[in-house]
């Protein structure tokens, strides 16, 4: 079976064929285009960001995102967890928000410092 994907590992958006029952991906113009049209046929996963609210902070939001891609059908339960959390501040780059999040093995970890008000 073909599969068709435009890789969004790099600017260049390069149109991939991926063969499923080869495991052949054409079209891609770096090694890393080959690696996510595999991934994309099979098992597609994503980084995600969002924010989460802070309570006591200078600022009412932390941006946060995942330790590494999670399933792409995760995708909506994740933003419901991470949606349901409050941190108070101060919160500091890196800081792990939710550990191994719907046992994914991805972390929450905050992107933006925020000191308290």
């Amino acid at each position: 079976m073909i599969k068709n994907f435009v890789c969004i590992q790099c600017p260049r958006g390069c149109s991939l064929e991926v063969d499923t029952e080869k495991m052949t991906v054409t079209g891609n113009s770096c090694p890393r285009g080959k690696t996510y049209g595999i991934n994309e046929a099979t098992h597609p996963v994503r980084t995600i960001t969002s924010t989460i609210k802070v309570d006591g902070g200078r600022i009412p939001r932390c941006s946060v995102k995942t330790s590494i891609s999670v399933p792409k059908e995760l995708i909506f339960k994740v933003m419901e967890e991470i949606d349901a959390v409050e941190v108070k501040a101060p919160i500091h780059i890196g800081d792990v928000i939710i550990h191994d999040v719907l046992s994914t093995g991805a972390d929450v970890v905050a992107t933006k410092e925020v000191l308290e008000a």
